[in-house]
């Protein structure tokens, strides 16, 4: 082979790679050493991390919950926290109907909880807020954590979230709770 012709082909090579490497998404953080995670902001050597207080599940029921199938005779709530204002804080949800999940930013998490209507309460550490969620047994209902932070302080709420976007939106992000 003439060495113009390699270099040519070696250059083609290259220039793909490179390009078709700047379409792949952002691979997940793994969990920590005590099976928390942390979402990390900042690329400086002392980035801000913002960690779960409990350990996370494992990626087998990471990949049964991304397949956001309805649980029989329960109601399944997905709470999925993606928002680009939204950098810090764990974030608390809970419900009369079931355990409370902590969630960090760029989660989602998994709720099972008993049929019928339920008031879903969120906390940090500046405020509170409140959803009311009906389902049937069987049903999938999307809730979305839409937050902001800024440096006078953060603000966050519950909303319905449309299946469809709210799937796309928790396809990427890494599971932090699965209760029920």
């Amino acid at each position: 082979m003439k060495l113009s012709r390699r270099r040519t082909l070696l250059f083609a090579l290259g220039g793909s790679a490179l390009m078709t490497a700047g379409c792949m998404t952002k691979p997940l953080r793994p969990a920590n050493a005590d099976g928390t995670y942390c979402f990390r902001i900042g690329k400086s050597y002392r980035p801000t991390l913002t960690c779960t207080p409990r350990p996370i599940p494992a990626e087998a029921i990471e990949a049964d919950a991304k397949r956001f199938e309805p649980t029989a005779g329960k109601l399944t709530v997905y709470l999925v926290r993606k928002r680009w204002g939204d950098s810090q804080n764990v974030v608390r949800v809970s419900s009369d109907g079931g355990s409370a999940v902590d969630t960090v930013p760029e989660s989602f998490a998994r709720w099972r909880l008993p049929a019928g209507g339920h008031r879903l309460n969120l906390t940090w550490p500046e405020g509170s807020a409140s959803l009311d969620v009906a389902g049937a047994a069987g049903e999938v209902v999307f809730v979305e954590v839409v937050g902001s932070v800024w440096a006078w302080g953060s603000n966050y709420r519950l909303e319905r979230g449309n299946a469809a976007e709210s799937r796309q939106r928790a396809l990427p992000l890494r599971l932090v709770a699965d209760v029920g």
